[in-house]
């Protein structure tokens, strides 16, 4: 058996093994196949926990074609989901119009229904004029939501469940898993404490809330960019410190996005940052820090290691970028993502919102609406019943 392919097996297998959530749909989709004679165009991060849940559909009845997010596609689970006999597009290293022209292939194959991750799907298909013959679909993010709303206000003519309103994943996955995650990124790419080091973290979502608690529990310490006021009084409530970026750009060691918004960190923060000062993204899309603006005004580029780059600007000053501005969780090398668990809740909400979709796309609005209060209630239950021990 070819060495790669043998690896993806062997990862998938012990993530199977742990999501007990996604096995119990397995199984009932397999039992009643309620996506027979459709065809699920799949844009979305491509690791292990990713084919199981694919693994899911398929057994539904699910004709797949996919390709992974970039930056983050995981070659051995391409291989697996290759071997089962999906056709899925894309590597680890593209470039971003190879990234767009694997999504254009996904369009292409004529899905009916989409499981997107940033609306990269939802977009081609809009603008091929492919979005008449798809009854509905699945945006994962903040980011894809925002674009939705945002650069197609009333032009989506099919129903989209975001699944990141449910306050389930913002709960489970975006607090507490990528929360925790890019935390344990940033330690194990860098191999620096936490301890004693101050952190700016740009934006108080979920996420933002996540990375300034783990951060915090480690012993460190944390300031928070917010720009809505009740998110800042949130973070002052919480005990952070909440001032503007210019502020705190002279103070901070490390800085850390979760926005979902353009270039928030920028030349103007970049004049203010000490040396060494650390720059990561949470967010989905690899635009949160302005790495353009960055790589024009440094003096000199070095890398330092697989995903760290140090920038020495004009005055001397080193700054720090790790995994080029990408998702820190899923770019770096030997990236993990998420928590199994966290994302076995977080795929059980994809997996019974694509199955509303199948089955009662017309009874839902047009565009980007909330995860069914129904699906929140029953995978909140059974995942309380879970790590209780209780039936």
């Amino acid at each position: 058996m070819d060495g790669l392919l043998e690896q993806g097996l062997n990862r998938i297998d012990w993530i199977r093994s742990r999501m007990q959530l996604l096995k119990r749909v397995r199984e009932d989709f397999a039992t009643r196949r309620p996506f027979a004679g459709r065809t699920i165009g799949v844009s979305l991060h491509l690791e292990p926990k990713t084919a199981v849940l694919i693994e899911a559909l398929a057994a539904g009845g699910a004709t797949i074609v996919g390709t992974g997010n970039y930056g983050s596609t995981q070659d051995d689970v391409v291989a697996v989901l290759r071997h089962w006999g999906l056709s899925i597009f894309g590597r680890r290293e593209v470039s971003w119009d190879e990234h767009l022209g694997n999504v254009r292939k996904v369009v292409e194959q004529r899905p009916d229904i989409l499981l997107d991750n940033g609306a990269d799907l939802v977009a081609l298909a809009l603008e091929s004029g492919a979005a008449d013959q798809i009854i509905g679909g699945t945006e994962e993010t903040t980011s894809g939501d925002d674009r939705l709303r945002l650069e197609f206000p009333g032009k989506v003519p099919f129903p989209v469940i975001v699944i990141n309103d449910s306050p389930l994943k913002q709960i489970v996955e975006n607090k507490h898993a990528v929360g925790q995650g890019n935390v344990e990124s940033i330690m194990r790419m860098t191999n620096l404490m936490i301890n004693g080091r101050r952190f700016v973290v740009v934006g108080y979502g979920w996420c933002g809330r996540g990375m300034a608690q783990y951060i915090r529990s480690f012993g460190g310490q944390v300031g928070v960019v917010e720009l809505d006021p009740i998110k800042q009084l949130e973070a002052v409530m919480d005990g952070f410190r909440v001032a503007p970026l210019e502020q705190l750009a002279p103070w901070g060691q490390f800085f850390c996005t979760a926005t979902a918004r353009e270039r928030v960190v920028s030349s103007s923060a970049f004049a203010l940052m000490p040396d060494g000062a650390i720059l990561a993204n949470s967010g989905h899309f690899p635009t949160e820090i302005d790495t353009d603006a960055l790589r024009r005004e440094a003096a000199s580029v070095r890398r330092l290691g697989a995903m760290i780059e140090e920038f020495t600007m004009p005055d001397g000053r080193r700054l720090i970028l790790l995994t080029e501005g990408r998702m820190i969780e899923l770019a770096g090398v030997e990236a993990k993502g998420n928590s199994i668990e966290a994302m076995d809740l977080g795929f059980m909400l994809q997996a019974l919102s694509l199955e509303r979709v199948a089955s009662g796309a017309a009874t839902l609005a047009k565009g980007p609406q909330a995860v069914p209060a129904d699906i929140n209630r029953t995978i909140a239950a059974r995942m309380v019943a879970d790590f209780t021990g209780e039936t």
